[in-house]
């Protein structure tokens, strides 16, 4: 393999019906840090069907190119058609890296790309780099439990290929204004090909608190003590309107289901106001909040790590201090005529 004939940087485009996906906006704001340490084009690999519309807002959010497959037979994703169409593009334009959002669908799609192309793949990144040395693309993620953040390196072989967790980079603001290279390809592609069918598609539809939407999150650690002191988060949160997330001590005490776990093992949130509350601030916990807007700490040891990252921090006790925070914030409220905008 000549190395020497790979450049560019790639971020494939998740999109479902027609709306691109929030991962997708936020890795091209990340691929162009990595576009512009290296001196070659951002691109967006867009398929689907009736997508091209879209390329405009890829462009706007970051992309000089955007690489378009527009077919019926991808109209929804499938493992088998979607990969035959990174894979031709990729034979063809010879990108050096090429990132994907950490979604279900991405996460397949990846691994499926990678032993076809037989090059490596770092799954669920949180930090990415470039060696101009050697001209290397670092991909980091939390290993050993989070207790170490490990670099890995693909050497050998291209594209680079990683995974990145929603909510751990940051989009661009669109820009309307710019311009960029629209490059439609054509591919050979029939449903009688397709070893799969889409029969039909079930959208979640229940009630469960949804952590990645939030504005206020006020997460517990195992510092609250026991269940029935953790219920006094609930008392904060309804005080304020907040989601209450928890860390995977938590959850693994079954104080809380895992869908509400914050971290590497769990959901990546970017609120407006974090509360981390009794909790450590171990590396695993902060890869998945560390980019929220404000981040308030209440912990009992001055030195936990959690205050590292926090934007005020508050040294005592938490079973004193959130009755009195949450007694405070419904005063300030009612005063206020119960009204609360986090906009």
């Amino acid at each position: 393999m000549n190395l020497d004939e790979y450049r560019g940087v790639w971020v494939f485009i998740e999109e479902t019906d027609g709306v691109i996906e929030g991962v997708s906006l936020e890795l091209l704001g990340a691929g162009r840090q990595l576009a512009e340490k290296l001196e070659v084009p951002l691109a967006g690999v867009l398929m689907g069907d009736g997508v091209k519309a879209l390329a405009s807002k890829v462009i706007a959010h970051g992309a000089d190119e955007v690489y378009v497959i527009d077919h019926p037979v991808m109209k929804h994703y499938r493992t088998e058609s979607f990969m035959r169409g990174v894979i031709m593009l990729a034979e063809k334009y010879k990108p050096e890296i090429f990132l994907y959002g950490a979604t279900p669908n991405g996460k397949d799609l990846a691994s499926a790309v990678a032993t076809d192309l037989n090059t490596g793949l770092t799954a669920d990144t949180t930090m990415l780099d470039i060696d101009l040395e050697n001209r290397l693309f670092e991909a980091s993620r939390p290993a050993f439990g989070g207790n170490i953040m490990a670099t890995i390196l693909c050497k050998k072989h291209r594209p680079q290929m990683a995974t990145v967790r929603p909510k751990v980079m940051k989009a661009l603001e669109p820009d309307s204004s710019r311009q960029g290279r629209i490059i439609e390809e054509k591919i050979a592609l029939s449903e009688d090909d397709m070893r799969t069918k889409v029969l039909k598609i079930v959208k979640d539809i229940t009630n469960k608190a949804n952590l990645a939407d939030a504005h206020v999150i006020v997460c517990g650690g195992k510092g609250m003590g026991d269940l029935q002191n953790f219920q006094m988060l609930y008392d904060l949160a309804d005080a304020i309107g907040a989601t209450v997330g928890g860390t995977r001590d938590v959850v693994e005490a079954g104080w809380l289901p895992h869908e509400l776990q914050i971290g590497q093992t769990g959901e990546t949130v970017t609120p407006k106001i974090y509360f981390a509350i009794a909790l450590s601030g171990a590396i695993q916990h902060v890869v998945g909040m560390k980019n929220s807007e404000i981040i308030i700490a209440i912990n009992k040891d001055p030195n936990a790590p959690i205050f590292d990252v926090a934007t005020y921090g508050i040294v005592g006790d938490a079973l004193e201090i959130v009755p009195k925070l949450t007694e405070q914030f419904k005063k300030i409220l009612s005063e206020k005529g119960g009204e609360i905008s986090y906009a």
